[in-house]
C-alpha cells in the first residue's frame, strides 16, 4: 500500500474511530441514568430509526433493482386478484387474509426502503418506487373497504334487555288543566319519576370480539402506510351510524329546536321522561363500550384511539343536549319544572362520567357543551320556579268555588310544594343565589320562629333557600286567596272559604315531608289561622239569629211582665232566620269530615243551648202551638250543614 493511499484512509479511520467512541459514551451515559427527559427520548429514537433505515438500505445494497420490481410485481397480482374478486378477504379464511397482509406489508416496505433513497425522477428506482406506491394505494383502499365491512357485519345487536322504561298514556299529564289550576286531576299527575342514580358503567361488546384483533392489525398497516386519515374516517363514519342506531333503538328521535318549541305538552312530557332514561343508559353503558372499542383497535397508536371515540360520538351526544337546550329555551311554565328538574339532576349525576370519557384537548367540546347545557337547565329551574310563583299572583277568578270548597289552586301549589321536596337539595343549589329580581318578604304570619329557623338552618346558619322560597310561595297563595274571598258576597261564607283552604295547606304540611321544612311553628300559626275564621263564621252567621233569644225587647212597655205577642213574634223570627241559615248553608261544603263535624258541633252547641234555655224559660208563656222545633229537632238540622248539597225544613227526612 503506497504512503498516498494510507492517507487517504486516515481520515477514513479517525471518522470511524470517532463514531465508535461518541457510541461507547452514549452507552455509558444511558447506563448510569434512571430515567431520560422528553428530549433526550426524542434524539435517541430519531437516531435509532435513522440508523434502522441505514442498516436496511445497506442489506439492500448489492440487490438489483430487477430484483425488487419483479417482487413488487408479484404483490401487485396479487393485490389486484383481489380487485377482480367479489367476495371480501377475511371472509375467505385466515391464510388468504394472512398472505394479503404479509404481501401489503411487503410493499410498504418498499415504499420506505425505495423513500429513504431519496430518489430524483431521472433514477431507475424513481419508477418502481411510484409503481409500489399505486399497489399500495390500491390495497389500502380494499383494506379500507375491508375494515368497514368487518366493522358492520360483526356490530353486536345492542338490546338493553336488563333495563326497562314504562310509559304510557296514563303517565301523560293534560297541560292544559295544569295551566289552568282548573282541575282536580293534577293531584295524581303531580308524582314525580323515580330518576335514581344512574348505573354504574357497564362495558359490553359492540362488535364481535373475534375480529377485534384483525381490526385492529388493519388499522396498524394502515397507519404505518400513512393512510391513517382514510382509516379513521372509515371507522367514525361506521361508529357514527351505530350510535344514531341505538339511539333509534332507544326511541329517540332527532328534532330540532323548533320541533320540540311546537311540540304538545302531553308529547313533550314523555319524551323528557326518555331522554332522561336514555342519558343513564348512553353514558353509562354505551359511551364506556364506545371508547373501550376504540381503545382495543387504536389504542397501539396512542392517543388517536381517543379522537375516534369523539368524533364518533360527538353528532350523538350533541343530538341529546341539543333537546337539553331545547326544553330551556320554550317558556317556563309551572307544569315543566318536575321535568326539567329531572334533566338537570341526571345531568349533574352523569357529568363526571362524561368528563371522564371526553377528556384532554380532544374532548373539550362535548365537555363544555353539557355543562353549558347544565348550566342552562338551571337558570330554567329557576325562571320556572319564579314563573310558579307569578302564575299563583296573577291566577284570578270570575267565579267562587261553590259552596266556599277548597280551591283548585290551593290544591295544585300545595301538592306541587310537596312534590318538589323531592329535589330538595338541588332546588338548595340553584335557589342559594336567587332572589327573583326582588327581596323575598314574608309576612309575621308566615316568618319562621327562632326555634324554626335553627331546625332550618345550614352550617353557616342561614335559613335554607328551599325554605325562604317556599314560604315566599305560601305567603302568595294567602294573599290570592284573601282576594278570591271577596267574590262571595255573603261574608259567613267567605270565612267558610278562609277557612277551608287554611285548614287544607296546614293538612298538607302536617302530612308528610313539608312539615320538616315549615316546623311545627307554622303549623300551629295556620291553624290558629283557621280557626279564627270559624270564629268569625259564627259570629257573621249567628249572632243576629241568637240576638233573637235574648230577654231584652220582649216586656210589655211600662212592666216587667213578657208580652207574648212579642215572645211570639221572636219565636217566629227565629224560625224563620233558622229555615233560611238551612236552606243556604246545607249547599255550603267543608270536605274534611272531622273539620265539617267540629264546626257543626260548635255552631249546634251555641245554638241549641240559647234555644232550649230561652224555650224553657218562657215555657209558661209559650203554647205547644208557637214551639215549631224542639231543641232536639235543631241539633239535628244543624248535622246537614256544610254536606253541600241542598236541602230545606219542608223536605228534611226528620220533620
Amino acid at each position: 500500500m503506497s504512503m498516498g493511499d494510507c492517507k487517504s484512509m486516515r481520515p477514513e479511520m479517525e471518522g470511524e474511530d470517532d463514531l465508535i467512541a461518541a457510541a461507547r459514551n452514549i452507552a455509558r451515559a444511558l447506563g448510569s441514568k434512571k430515567n431520560l427527559t422528553d428530549g433526550e427520548r426524542e434524539i435517541l429514537a430519531n437516531l435509532g430509526a435513522q440508523l434502522s433505515t441505514m442498516i436496511s438500505l445497506s442489506e439492500k445494497k448489492g440487490e438489483k433493482i430487477g430484483d425488487i420490481e419483479d417482487r413488487l410485481n408479484s404483490i401487485q397480482e396479487r393485490v389486484m386478484s383481489w380487485e377482480a374478486d367479489q367476495s371480501m378477504i377475511w371472509d375467505s379464511g385466515p391464510n388468504e387474509s394472512m398472505e394479503y397482509v404479509k404481501a401489503v406489508e411487503e410493499a410498504r416496505k418498499f415504499v420506505e426502503r425505495l423513500e429513504g433513497l431519496r430518489l430524483n425522477k431521472d433514477d431507475q428506482e424513481y419508477e418502481v418506487l411510484q409503481k409500489a406506491h399505486d399497489v399500495l394505494q390500491t390495497a389500502m383502499a380494499r383494506l379500507e373497504e375491508e375494515f368497514k365491512y368487518m366493522l358492520v357485519q360483526n356490530r353486536q345487536p345492542f338490546e338493553p334487555e336488563h333495563m326497562s322504561f314504562r310509559s304510557s298514556e296514563e303517565d301523560i299529564v293534560d297541560g292544559s288543566s295544569i295551566i289552568s289550576f282548573g282541575d282536580d286531576s293534577f293531584e295524581d299527575s303531580l308524582q314525580r319519576d323515580s330518576v335514581s342514580r344512574a348505573s354504574e358503567e357497564v362495558v359490553i361488546d359492540l362488535v364481535h370480539p373475534d375480529v377485534v384483533p384483525e381490526l385492529r392489525g388493519i388499522a396498524n398497516l394502515m397507519f404505518n402506510s400513512k393512510y391513517d386519515q382514510e382509516c379513521i374516517q372509515a371507522y367514525t363514519s361506521i361508529r357514527r351510524d351505530a350510535l344514531d342506531e341505538c339511539l333509534y333503538i332507544l326511541e329517540v328521535q332527532k328534532l330540532s329546536i323548533e320541533d320540540v318549541l311546537k311540540m304538545e305538552w302531553g308529547c313533550l312530557n314523555s319524551k323528557i321522561r326518555r331522554w332522561v332514561w336514555v342519558m343513564k343508559i348512553f353514558v353509562r353503558v354505551y359511551l364506556p363500550s364506545e371508547r373501550w372499542l376504540s381503545d382495543q383497535i387504536f389504542g397501539e397508536l396512542g392517543p388517536v384511539y381517543l379522537d375516534c371515540f369523539v368524533e364518533a360520538s360527538k353528532p350523538s351526544m350533541l343530538q341529546l343536549m341539543n333537546f337539553g337546550e331545547a326544553m330551556t329555551i320554550g317558556p317556563h311554565q309551572p307544569e315543566k319544572l318536575f321535568r326539567i328538574l329531572d334533566m338537570y339532576e341526571v345531568l349533574a349525576d352523569l357529568l363526571p362520567d362524561i368528563d371522564g370519557l371526553y377528556v384532554d384537548e380532544a374532548g373539550s367540546s362535548v365537555r363544555i357543551e353539557c355543562h353549558e347545557v347544565l348550566m342552562r337547565l338551571g337558570d330554567s329551574v329557576k325562571a320556572t320556579f319564579s314563573e310558579f310563583k307569578n302564575a299563583i299572583a296573577s291566577n284570578a277568578s270570575t267565579n267562587p268555588v261553590a259552596g266556599g270548597g277548597i280551591h283548585p289552586l290551593t290544591r295544585y301549589v300545595m301538592n306541587y310544594l310537596r312534590t318538589l321536596t323531592d329535589y330538595g337539595e338541588t332546588l338548595n343549589v340553584l335557589l342559594d343565589d336567587y332572589d327573583e329580581g326582588d327581596s323575598i318578604s314574608l309576612s309575621p304570619d308566615t316568618s319562621p320562629t327562632t326555634e324554626e329557623e335553627n331546625k332550618s338552618t345550614d352550617t353557616s346558619g342561614r335559613i335554607s333557600p328551599m325554605l325562604r322560597h317556599y314560604r315566599s310561595l305560601v305567603s302568595t297563595l294567602e294573599c290570592n286567596l284573601d282576594d278570591k274571598s271577596k267574590l262571595y258576597k255573603d261574608a259567613s261564607l267567605q270565612h267558610i272559604f278562609l277557612m277551608n283552604n287554611l285548614h287544607y295547606m296546614a293538612q298538607k304540611v302536617k302530612g308528610d315531608e313539608l312539615r320538616v321544612l315549615f316546623g311545627d311553628g307554622w303549623i300551629r300559626k295556620c291553624n290558629g289561622k283557621f280557626q279564627q275564621h270559624a270564629m268569625n263564621y259564627q259570629r257573621a252567621s249567628w249572632s243576629s239569629i241568637l240576638s233573637l233569644l235574648k230577654e231584652e225587647g220582649i216586656q210589655n212597655p211600662g212592666s216587667n211582665s213578657i208580652s207574648k205577642t212579642l215572645l211570639k213574634e221572636r219565636l217566629r223570627s227565629f224560625y224563620l232566620a233558622f229555615e233560611e241559615i238551612y236552606k243556604s248553608q246545607t249547599t255550603w261544603l267543608i270536605p274534611d269530615l272531622q273539620l265539617r263535624e267540629d264546626v257543626q258541633i260548635s255552631t249546634s252547641l251555641n245554638v241549641v243551648q240559647a234555644y232550649r234555655t230561652f224555650v224553657g224559660r218562657h215555657s209558661n208563656d209559650i203554647s205547644d202551638k208557637l214551639i215549631k222545633y224542639s231543641a232536639d229537632d235543631l241539633q239535628n238540622y244543624l248535622l246537614d250543614l256544610f254536606e253541600g248539597s241542598s236541602k230545606s225544613l219542608q223536605n228534611s227526612s226528620r220533620r
